[in-house]
């Protein structure tokens, strides 16, 4: 008896870890989670720059995400993780522009920013 108790135990364990690996794994996105839009921040004269961007909520290797944000000067370039965003560069210090372009279905929607305000692009 308390040998068939251990092993029903062993088994309700071993049946729950495995379901909620399954879960896990069905939230995730895909197997590129960076395959959505592209994105891009241009400052030619290599003033320095914060850029944070938004998006519907995603899952990606179990963590949960609505948000990236990254700091640079000069130019940098990346890919998002669905096919909408809201996207804002700063600039944050350092001469000349800085500029932003989102891209989705081959078409850019780009703005700029040279003082304290941040440039916005919404692609929806």
């Amino acid at each position: 008896m308390k040998a068939s108790l251990i092993s029903v135990l062993a088994l309700s364990a071993a049946a729950a870890v495995a379901g909620a690996a399954s879960a896990q794994s069905a939230r995730e996105v895909g197997q590129d989670p960076y395959s959505g839009l592209h994105w891009s921040v241009v400052a030619p004269q290599g003033a320095s720059w914060a850029l944070e961007c938004g998006f519907r909520p995603v899952t990606i290797r179990g963590v949960h995400m609505n948000r990236i944000s990254h700091t640079g000067a000069g130019r940098m370039a990346g890919r998002l993780p669905g096919d909408n965003a809201r996207c804002k560069v700063t600039k944050t210090g350092g001469d000349g522009a800085v500029g932003l372009a989102v891209v989705k279905n081959g078409v850019a929607t780009a703005s700029g920013a040279n003082g304290e305000a941040p440039a916005v692009v919404n692609v929806f």
